[in-house]
């Protein structure tokens, strides 16, 4: 359950599709990474008090959009062996991922209009609902760029990013590959359940025969802020958070940490960003006979107010030199917090953007529960990859999950006006 570490700041003013318009040579022209940062955080606020989050913009919706409170993430294998029918389908989900980020049907009059004797052309479940600030955002995996046996599926392997690599075995990692990793990734964040997973459902549904679902996460309730705008809220430890996640109203942090930027290496994801997945079971059944003394010991926050250990306020600074009975620290050295920190970790941030999930029982009498584990950085091999092997390593709070699920992903810019999901790495 890594944690990012930097503080809220003020807000700003001004629109992220006026700025950017097209993609492709637009969003490469735009330059360096902090352009990226300071251009696009307050429109993306703005979006939290509508109920339609603008589709077309220099960065995909969906990143520091404000995060919403339910998510269905899914991953999907391309089946086919044409780069022209992949091309095709991403040109068809652009179509219909904006006119259901609009709260339109997939089609006009797609789910009732049509011929009577062929299937309707939208689903139909989210008929009477409106956009509910859905957004639906595009990730790209390793796997898509060359294959297992090394072939260049689609003719794209020299333009896999050197910081797109599948993440190493952390210590402690129990990974279901059936839960794991992927060839395109898209996350539906919307206020209301059913328009997520309409969403996906429709996706899917045109996508068969050239991609197939590999896994898919149902996610409630975010663990995390994206925006200065919104309340720290708490995971099924009954904790605050993300108190200390990178936030839209912080431009310079989003150019350091998040947006990839056209001197990194691949001009096409400048303006884009790396997402990496984990589902991490919470071991619910043992944390609950922990008492409340050890629980705030291993986060290192108290679990009421989320004030560091020896603090008053959620936001106050985290005191790691700070001193209690017997001269131990008060935040103790393996607290999740402290070892989570950019203190810790030579100033390394990420952006998350995590929901809760509950998944029934595994059969034993447990909960299947705990974070689906969304981050957002500018380079996952020198981000989050020290940040969790940091944490794999002495972080107390593993004694109460497991990491059971990985993927990571390349999101590239966001959709001009006249582009499509990943126009810029295929045209």
């Amino acid at each position: 359950m890594s944690s990012p570490d930097d503080r809220p700041a003020g807000h700003g003013g001004i629109s992220r599709r006026r700025l950017f318009g097209a993609v492709g040579a637009g969003a490469v022209a735009v330059g360096a990474g902090a352009a990226l940062g300071r251009l696009t955080a307050p429109d993306a606020v703005a979006a939290e008090h509508s109920e339609v989050v603008p589709f077309r913009g220099g960065v995909q919706a969906g990143i520091v959009t404000p995060a919403q409170d339910r998510m269905h993430f899914a991953a999907f294998d391309v089946t086919t062996e044409s780069r022209d029918e992949l091309v095709a389908l991403l040109k068809k989900w652009t179509q219909m991922a904006e006119r259901m980020t609009a709260g339109l049907e997939t089609t006009e009059g797609g789910a009732v209009d049509g011929a009577e004797y062929r299937p309707p052309d939208d689903t139909g479940e989210a008929l009477d609902l409106d956009a509910c600030q859905l957004t639906l955002t595009i990730g790209f995996g390793p796997s898509l760029f060359v294959g297992a046996d090394g072939a260049d599926r689609f003719g794209i392997a020299d333009k896999r990013p050197a910081q797109l690599a599948d993440l190493p075995k952390f210590t402690g990692d129990a990974l279901d590959p059936a839960r794991s990793g992927g060839d395109i990734c898209i996350q539906a964040c919307a206020n209301d359940p059913q328009v997520a997973v309409h969403a996906i459902r429709n996706l899917a549904r045109v996508g068969f025969g050239t991609v197939a679902l590999k896994w898919s996460q149902l996610g409630f309730g975010r663990t995390s802020s994206t925006s200065t705008s919104q309340t720290t809220p708490r995971n099924l430890f009954g904790f605050k958070d993300g108190t200390r996640n990178v936030k839209a109203e912080e431009p310079a942090a989003l150019a350091e940490h998040v947006w990839a930027a056209p001197l990194d290496g691949q001009l096409w994801m400048a303006g884009g960003s790396y997402l990496v997945a984990r589902r991490i079971r919470m071991l619910i059944e043992p944390w609950d006979r922990t008492t409340l003394h050890e629980q705030e010991r291993v986060i290192g926050r108290s679990k009421g107010s989320g004030a560091p250990l020896g603090e008053r306020d959620e936001f106050d600074p985290l005191e790691f030199e700070a001193k209690g009975a017997g001269g131990k620290p008060v935040i103790d050295e393996d607290a999740h917090v402290r070892l989570a920190s950019a203190e810790a970790l030579g100033g390394i941030q990420i952006l998350r953007r995590g929901y809760n999930f509950t998944d029934g029982s595994d059969g034993f009498g447990h909960l299947d529960a705990g974070l689906f584990f969304i981050a957002y950085c500018r380079d996952p091999q020198a981000q989050f990859v020290p940040m969790q092997q940091n944490l794999a390593r002495n972080d107390a709070l593993n004694e109460y999950i497991k990491h059971v699920g990985s993927a990571v992903f390349a999101v590239p810019p966001g959709v001009g006006d006249d582009g499509y999901w990943g126009s810029t790495l295929f045209a």
